[in-house]
């Protein structure tokens, strides 16, 4: 992996928030390709309640300041960054008044969740890409991580399809265990559509499940990382008829073996 540029994208990463299959998985994986010479960047949203005193996260004014359309809203666009302790590792937040100043991630105390996370991911999408823009920063690939995420391939592949920084770019997509019941907004394929993707892009959306969204993702990705030990049925079946490489579910103590080979010899080999 030396040399390797590998852009990674996740809903949630420790230490900033709580350990999860997704958190931990998105600091050992760049943690992995930090130590054998590869260079990374990570990216996650600004969360309410990441205490950012403890972590010190400040506000990077060059890259801040921008407004990104969301459903013909002007919504500013604010990055911030902080270092993983100990692990030479620069993490990038995306944040925004309206989407992440409450004090809690994707659902209310009630575990309801909230009624703009189409917006939010949208917004986190679009935030991430045009970020990475202003760095000037072309990575060989972008590993996607969370379904908070997971429009980001959709957008990669359609709205950004021109942007030459992104051409050799692969993704990555790590499907997980189902995270939430019931669907995102119902109008969130309007909402894309809005941004000039045309129907059959959207076409999993029109029912905003987890599986579809996660469907959508695999769609737009170059390869597929099973996560979780325990994903969806309707999701291993899509994997299995994919015709893209999938790496199977690997633990933490023998992931990072795996993870190096499947980037070396599968995806950036397609």
């Amino acid at each position: 992996m030396k040399e390797k540029r590998i852009l990674y994208v996740s809903s949630e990463v420790i230490p900033y928030l709580p350990e999860t299959e997704i958190s931990s998985m998105s600091f050992e994986a760049p943690r992995m390709v930090n130590n054998q010479g590869g260079q990374i960047r990570i990216f996650m949203p600004r969360f309410g309640n990441i205490n950012e005193r403890r972590h010190q996260l400040h506000e990077v004014i060059r890259l801040s300041g921008m407004n990104l359309v969301i459903n013909d809203l002007d919504m500013p666009l604010i990055i911030k960054v902080a270092s993983i302790p100990k692990e030479r590792m620069q993490v990038y937040f995306i944040d925004n008044e309206d989407y992440f100043k409450r004090k809690a991630t994707l659902t209310d105390e009630e575990g309801n969740l909230f009624p703009d996370n189409d917006e939010r991911a949208i917004f986190f999408a679009k935030g991430v890409i045009e970020t990475v823009k202003k760095l000037n920063w072309a990575p060989d690939i972008i590993h996607v991580n969370g379904w908070l995420s997971s429009l980001l391939p959709l957008y990669l592949r359609n709205y950004y399809g021109n942007e030459p920084l992104f051409n050799s770019a692969k993704i990555v997509t790590s499907v997980y265990n189902q995270d939430f019941d019931g669907t995102l907004d119902n109008d969130l394929y309007k909402k894309i559509l809005f941004d000039g993707l045309e129907n059959e892009q959207v076409k999993h959306l029109k029912k905003p499940t987890y599986v579809n969204i996660m469907k959508t993702a695999v769609d737009n990705s170059d390869a597929a990382i099973i996560a979780g030990d325990n994903i969806p049925e309707e999701l291993k079946k899509y994997l299995s008829k994919l015709g893209k490489p999938v790496l199977e579910y690997k633990n933490r103590e023998e992931f990072a073996q795996a993870y190096q080979d499947f980037y070396t010899t599968k995806v950036l080999t397609e």
